[in-house]
């Protein structure tokens, strides 16, 4: 514990030492702001954050990969990996550590769009758990997305490399229930792999959250999605450590 917590300070820190997270933040909060209020939110005459939640998958499989791809690219393009591996902590402790901090930086960042549910409140009478239960949502979700980008990360030193990558596989985490996606995967793959693509879609998971219905089905989702990129990072890693 002592070992997690060490990196989890550490890496947290990190984020706030250097502009980038400022840019970061702003940059995120005038996007999510923007696609709130410019896509009809005043003419559908209807106080909801449909329109907010709606527009996070995309933003999140741009804006997450971005913070992730540094947390272990830069440590290898830097050499520092060798010293952080070496330190007495074990490698589960490091990726832990380093995923934690960057979830909670996420959080910090979902935390500061709270001027858009006053705003919301304000104008009308929205329905509070709907908009707690779209925040629970949104913070799994951007979890999944960070175990990705977190995985890319230790794959290669590259962090432009590592974004790419890992913004491309949010994507298709997304677009893979999508009506158009079934019907080209139908083409040439049996009807019953065609469902189950659909089915780890982040899309209708989350969509079913948003929808104020917080099921063990979607919650395991989430938990297992990101349980198994998390340990498919140790993995990479300690392989590295052992050669």
């Amino acid at each position: 514990m002592n070992g997690f917590m060490a990196v989890f300070k550490r890496e947290f820190k990190a984020y706030f030492s250097t502009p980038l997270a400022y840019v970061f933040l702003v940059i995120f909060l005038f996007a999510a702001g923007y696609m709130m209020f410019s896509r009809g939110f005043y003419l559908m005459r209807q106080a909801d954050m449909r329109t907010f939640f709606s527009n996070l998958p995309l933003l999140f499989a741009i804006m997450v990969p971005a913070t992730a791809m540094r947390l272990w690219a830069e440590e290898r393009r830097s050499g520092s990996i060798e010293l952080l591996l070496t330190l007495p902590i074990t490698v589960t402790q490091a990726v832990l550590g380093k995923f934690f901090a960057a979830w909670l930086f996420l959080a910090v960042a979902l935390l500061l769009t709270i001027p858009v549910p006053i705003t919301v409140c304000y104008l009308g009478d929205p329905d509070i758990g709907l908009i707690i239960t779209g925040y629970i949502g949104s913070l799994f979700m951007a979890g999944g997305f960070l175990a990705i980008g977190s995985f890319f990360s230790a794959v290669t030193k590259n962090q432009v490399i590592s974004l790419v990558l890992s913004a491309v596989v949010c994507g298709m985490f997304i677009i893979a229930d999508m009506p158009t996606t079934q019907a080209y995967l139908s083409a040439f793959l049996p009807a019953g792999l065609v469902k189950a693509i659909s089915q780890l879609s982040f899309q209708g998971h989350f969509d079913s959250i948003q929808r104020g219905v917080i099921s063990f089905k979607d919650l395991a989702y989430f938990v297992l999605f990101i349980a198994g990129w998390v340990w498919a990072n140790i993995i990479i890693l300690d392989e590295r450590k052992a050669s």
